[in-house]
């Protein structure tokens, strides 16, 4: 049977960013949508975008495209932007896989959940930039996020990064823009070799699952940025929980 996937990217990345995975989705006879958030666009000015704006976005494509039994994948930051959505949402989504990301509860911003010294880092990106964006730096996103990948290939990779509107990430959610209690069905999956976010009080798990109640966590191979470099087996562990619901 074919389904309806909905591919929300991280941050610093656009809808491009799913490709490898979403090519394989198609070829298994599964139609795949993967827009980009409003500041992250090649054309897009990302001042003054907030996380409110992201969300909107997003039910808005849903809503005008009549999409029903939709699939939701959400990476990283884009945990924050489908939990703002899913509760407007609910009737149209068949299931929401959190894919390394994190699950927003209300009054806490991204930041707010990040280590110490990853707030610090973001910070400071934020005050050297012109517009409020904070962008990683490549030794950060080749050691952290893409580890992997050989330093060529995570330059490339890199290079195509835009800088992420700040406010996105400082805005806390209100209750409202949370998934806690929406009724649909959930799972959790991690990339086994993550290491975007320190093990511990700080970890990807159990912290960010147990916020949805007692769903699924499944682990798949690589990195944070396994949609480069694990694609096969990250779109094997997606279509494996679509047909599981």
């Amino acid at each position: 049977m074919s389904e309806t996937f909905l591919l929300i990217h991280g941050a610093w990345h656009g809808g491009w960013a799913w490709q490898p995975v979403a090519a394989r989705l198609r070829a298994a006879g599964h139609r795949v949508l993967a827009p980009t958030s409003p500041g992250l666009g090649i054309d897009d000015d990302p001042r003054g975008v907030t996380l409110a704006d992201c969300v909107d976005a997003l039910v808005d494509q849903v809503e005008r495209r009549n999409l029903t039994d939709v699939t939701v994948v959400a990476h990283s930051w884009g945990g924050y932007v489908i939990g703002g959505a899913e509760r407007r949402l609910a009737r149209r989504l068949k299931q929401v896989i959190f894919y390394s990301a994190f699950v927003p509860r209300a009054g806490e911003s991204l930041r707010d959940a990040l280590p110490p010294g990853h707030r610090a880092v973001f910070d400071e990106s934020s005050r050297a930039s012109a517009d409020n964006t904070v962008t990683p730096s490549f030794e950060f996103f080749a050691s952290s996020l893409m580890q992997d990948a050989d330093k060529a290939t995570a330059r490339v990779v890199y290079e195509l990064l835009r800088p992420h509107p700040y406010r996105t990430v400082t805005d806390a959610p209100t209750a409202d823009m949370t998934p806690i209690g929406v009724d649909v069905p959930s799972a959790y999956v991690v990339s086994a070799e993550d290491h975007g976010l320190p093990p511990g009080e700080y970890g990807w798990v159990p912290r960010f699952p147990e916020r949805l109640g007692d769903v699924p966590v499944v682990r798949t191979p690589g990195s944070h940025e396994a949609l480069f470099t694990r694609p096969e087996e990250l779109s094997r562990t997606l279509l494996g929980l679509v047909n599981s619901v």
